[in-house]
């Protein structure tokens, strides 16, 4: 009897509470295999009433400016939403428009960048603001496929753009929703099995009115309700529908992968002074990590320390060499960094693969953090030299 209630009823409702039959018999399961479109409207309500106030995002019944959207999706990979802030209104001063960035000089959009670490992300941006202003005539396009062909724009970033700037029903999967429906249906993988899980479960949800106030929603309350740590379940307008709070640990989801320990590289900075004053800098390549970034120039970075003999047969021709005391730490996503600081004058003004800057321009060159780092810890140990304005 029960087997025909159930084989005639709503397949929806069968989907939600994880029926399903093997020959004549009846298995329930406590994950339900999507999640009920009835979720969507009570997420849009309490997006209305809680929604963040962002400098990109625009104002309840104003459409969106896909030139913002794209900025601050760029500007938000790997990086937090408190950090982007100053920067994304910076840059929009700098260039309102794609095209004015198109046309910036890329030293100035990598000084810009200074501090939201990945540069090759602010190559990128550039690039694509060329290609956007040079052969799309300043318009972005509008469908997931065609935004993931550009220049720095992933999977994510596509769908983020075709769903907040164009209204497309996709929804974008970042940690904020991974965490939110891998606690809504008590998800137990990890990595690229999660995304593809969550991006099944919470697809379904996409169709329907504003698709874009749905993807943003769902970032919101990930990251303002449904937080890592001490999630504040009271305020989720999910909570009811949500197996990890009814079993009594949504901190455990998404289930963490072990920790692996960060390595160790070392190397050698060689600042070298001019007799007029001027410091040797030159342009890391433009692939690879921190590239056509602006550098002390140091030696390659290795898991060995560098001992004397070997630092003075690469440092570049100078009156004496010196160490200085200390050393610059720096943490890259994948390995700590720690740099000794050698000391020089110059013998010569002729020297391969650089240029001179005088103390009163250091601070306006593109240096990433590490080699800011560098460049105050050479100017504090070795003289009274202008201080580079910290980012």
């Amino acid at each position: 009897m029960l087997g025909s209630l159930v084989c005639t009823g709503n397949r929806s409702f069968r989907a939600w509470v994880g029926l399903s039959f093997v020959g004549s018999s009846l298995i329930v399961s406590n994950k339900p295999s999507h999640l009920p479109s009835a979720l969507r409207p009570r997420l849009l309500g309490w997006y209305d009433r809680h929604r963040r106030s962002l400098p990109w995002r625009a104002e309840p019944g104003v459409n969106p400016d896909p030139y913002c959207v794209w900025l601050s999706e760029i500007m938000l990979q790997q990086t937090t939403v408190a950090t982007v802030k100053s920067y994304f209104d910076d840059f929009l001063a700098r260039w309102p428009t794609v095209i004015d960035l198109a046309r910036a000089d890329l030293d100035g959009v990598l000084h810009a960048w200074q501090g939201l670490g990945y540069y090759s992300r602010a190559r990128n941006l550039h690039r694509c603001a060329g290609v956007v202003a040079g052969e799309m005539n300043g318009r972005f396009p509008e469908q997931e496929k065609d935004l993931a062909k550009l220049p720095g724009i992933g999977d994510y970033t596509a769908a983020a753009i075709a769903a907040i700037a164009f209204g497309r029903p996709v929804v974008p999967v970042d940690g904020n929703v991974k965490r939110v429906i891998a606690r809504m249906s008590l998800l137990e993988t990890n990595g690229a099995a999660l995304k593809a899980e969550v991006q099944d479960r919470v697809g379904a949800l996409a169709e329907g009115e504003r698709p874009g106030d749905f993807a943003q929603a769902l970032m919101d309350l990930g990251a303002t309700v449904c937080r890592p740590r001490k999630p504040l379940c009271a305020s989720c307008p999910w909570q009811e529908s949500c197996l990890a709070r009814r079993e009594g640990h949504p901190e455990r989801f998404p289930i963490r992968l072990p920790g692996k320990e960060k390595p160790v590289r070392f190397g050698v900075a060689f600042w070298l002074r001019h007799p007029d004053g001027a410091f040797w800098l030159r342009r890391r390549p433009e692939s690879g990590l921190l590239g056509g970034m602006i550098e002390v120039p140091p030696t390659d970075w290795r898991t060995e320390a560098w001992d004397g003999e070997e630092i003075h047969a690469l440092a570049p021709r100078a009156s004496a060499w010196r160490p200085l005391d200390g050393e610059v730490t720096h943490t890259f996503t994948h390995f700590h960094l720690r740099l000794s600081v050698w000391a020089g004058e110059a013998q010569t003004e002729d020297l391969a693969d650089g240029f001179w800057c005088r103390p009163t321009n250091l601070q306006d060159q593109a240096f990433p953090t590490v080699m800011k780092k560098v460049v105050r810890h050479a100017l504090d140990r070795s003289g009274a030299w202008p201080a580079v304005q910290s980012s």
